[in-house]
């Protein structure tokens, strides 16, 4: 099929509440998940995802009467509510459970004004006692309106602090305290009070057998999270308080709350062992991303686009020789909001530029815009966390995106006291192990094991203190200008104007060069240069370079025997080269190439050892002095 103009095509919104306004996460483009699936059962409590995962896309469809056939009710705190809670204490209580009071409260009148509206509509006039005294505690403590969530939490507290619900409908006259009652035995009587009321009506009227449960849907709690102990404890006292909710209320209520990982990962209480087994952790498979990106297109575009016409028609169909849908998705973090991000830019470059589909120049530009994005947006999201994250970019910076241990150790060491000084209060994270946990558990980098490359996400353990080989993301290499495995030194070879060939071809010019009784003195040294790189590749192969970093070396000594051949060839015309210089440029080249080795940590003294003394031996072969031709082997780059 013949795709339609790139003009029609949208991968949707950054952000889900968006997308759901805009209809594009509507109907067959929103892809139910496992982690979708385990929450609409009520099997897992606690969904746990990155920035970016899916949270709220999962959240916001749990809420429509198509993603779950009860009622749902969403709670989203901004910072007023946040700001309520967090200053919420009570005397005898630790934060924790002071704060667990306030949800708990907040879920009991949830659940008040569900069952009282539920009972009306599918239970008829004639209601049990507990659902009316459920109704009657309602309108005694104002809580029938539709009060926005800050006003209704600070009426809450303001009751909770003082003593003061009204439970005469649950036949509680007066205070419930005793002499020497602190505020906290207070408060816990009188929602023990209120919870047992609401649970009463729900089984007088047989929900939890009749009726889908109602689900309680906490988002954006990110939206009120701080370092300081207060959020903390907002965070954990809510964990204390869906987990009493769904096992008092029974099958009538459910919770499920959508916290990012680097929220969750830094709560530390006592009872949280107890929630292994709420826990889902929300993971993209490549191929569910791909579906994902073919969902959208079509629906945007309104056909039945296949995976072919979308990466061989709508896209170009490589890449760099890399298969277009490989590379892009190797170049960004395995969550929906950076591939929508991503293939929109795409679009939009393509689209601003009036080409009818996708090119890869598109791409390209794309790559570079989207890896500048995402540095800028990994620093943001770890803020709170890891404020020092930006600080830490600048060691990767214009360099090779193979980082040694040793060669980490050393940048940052020249970095240290700035970084302790500027970030006080993290200098037991600045350390050259602690930096190594945070860039990799944030995804920057990657570790080295066997043939494959790890990076954060599933079952992986962190680095370990004997692991040395460290790969920034390919998504953050372009905006740091660290494309290369290595940046290799620039060959400069003297009047070297052929293009680069392969080595395989050396052979034979060696060769015939041979042949006759004598070889003068210029074939014998441009013979020195290809000799020497040919006893380099072959203790390259057996070296244990990182794969990347000796394919660079790998190219990078190709390039030197290819322009001894080049050289050979004009000589052989008659042309006028200063061979002797020709050779320094490549011992020197050599040479700067072993230095480059050793400052990056690489320890395979076999390569580095060569390097130096084939570099000793082309001087010799001149002469002995290095003249004016050292220039040749420039380090820069």
């Amino acid at each position: 099929m013949q795709p339609g103009p790139i003009s029609l095509l949208f991968f949707g919104r950054d952000d889900a509440e968006t997308d759901l306004q805009d209809g594009l996460l509507k109907g067959p483009v929103f892809r139910p998940t496992y982690a979708y699936r385990e929450a609409l059962s009520g099997r897992k409590l606690l969904i746990i995802g990155r920035k970016g995962s899916g949270k709220s896309a999962i959240c916001r469809q749990l809420a429509t009467p198509e993603g779950h056939p009860g009622a749902s009710v969403l709670i989203a705190p901004d910072d007023a509510a946040g700001d309520e809670i967090r200053r919420f204490a009570l005397q005898g209580l630790t934060p924790d459970t002071a704060k667990s009071l306030v949800w708990r409260y907040l879920f009991a009148v949830h659940a008040a004004r569900h069952l009282t509206d539920h009972a009306r509509a599918a239970h008829g006039r004639r209601l049990p006692a507990s659902v009316r005294a459920v109704r009657s505690f309602l309108e005694a403590n104002g809580e029938s309106d539709d009060a926005r969530l800050h006003e209704r939490l600070r009426r809450g507290i303001g009751r909770l602090q003082s003593a003061d619900l009204s439970l005469k409908a649950f036949g509680v006259e007066a205070a419930l305290g005793i002499g020497g009652a602190s505020e906290g035995a207070e408060a816990s009587g009188q929602l023990d009070v209120l919870e047992a009321g609401v649970r009463a009506g729900f089984a007088d009227l047989d929900c939890a057998r009749r009726h889908p449960p109602l689900l309680l849907l906490v988002d954006q709690l990110e939206q009120v999270w701080t370092v300081e102990p207060e959020s903390h404890a907002l965070v954990t006292g809510l964990l204390l308080a869906a987990k009493h909710a769904i096992s008092f209320y029974g099958n009538a209520l459910r919770a499920a709350l959508f916290l990012r990982a680097d929220i969750y990962d830094t709560l530390n209480f006592g009872d949280g062992d107890k929630f292994h087994s709420d826990e889902i952790r929300i993971s993209w498979t490549r191929e569910a991303l791909e579906d994902l990106a073919l969902s959208r297109a079509r629906a945007s575009i309104g056909l039945p686009l296949t995976r072919r016409d979308l990466w061989e028609g709508l896209f170009p169909v490589s890449v760099m020789g890399e298969p277009t849908s490989e590379y892009i998705f190797r170049r960004s973090l395995p969550r929906p909001r950076d591939t929508i991000q991503f293939l929109n830019v795409c679009r939009n470059i393509a689209d601003e530029a009036g080409h009818f589909t996708i090119s890869e120049d598109d791409v390209l530009a794309a790559t570079d815009r989207f890896s500048r994005w995402k540095l800028q947006d990994l620093a943001k999201e770890y803020l709170i966390s890891h404020p020092f994250l930006r600080s830490l970019f600048p060691l990767f910076e214009n360099t090779g995106y193979v980082v040694m241990r040793s060669t980490l150790e050393e940048r940052f060491e020249g970095r240290r006291e700035t970084l302790h000084r500027e970030f006080s209060d993290y200098t037991e994270s600045l350390t050259t192990q602690g930096v190594v946990d945070v860039l990799y558990s944030v995804g920057f980098i990657g570790v080295k094991r066997g043939n494959d490359t790890v990076y954060a996400g599933g079952s992986a353990t962190p680095p370990l203190p004997d692991e040395h080989e460290f790969h920034v993301h390919p998504c953050f290499r372009p905006a740091l200008n660290s494309l290369g495995a290595m940046e290799l030194p620039t060959y400069l070879p003297s009047r070297a104007r052929h293009p680069v060939v392969g080595h395989g071809s050396l052979a034979a010019a060696i060769t015939a060069a041979d042949v006759g009784p004598t070889v003068n003195r210029t074939v014998r040294l441009l013979n020195e240069v290809t000799a020497a790189g040919e006893r380099l590749l072959r203790q390259l192969t057996r070296s244990g370079l990182p794969d990347s970093t000796r394919e660079e070396v790998y190219v990078g000594i190709a390039q030197v025997m290819a322009a001894a051949e080049a050289s050979r060839g004009e000589q052989a015309d008659g042309g006028r080269l200063d061979v002797p210089r020709h050779v320094l440029a490549a011992s020197g080249y050599f040479d700067a190439l072993a230095t480059r080795l050793a400052t990056h940590g690489f320890r395979d003294r076999t390569v580095t050892r060569g390097l130096e003394d084939e570099a000793r031996a082309l001087i010799r072969s001149v002469g002995g002095s290095i003249g004016g031709g050292g220039g040749g082997g420039s380090d820069s780059g």
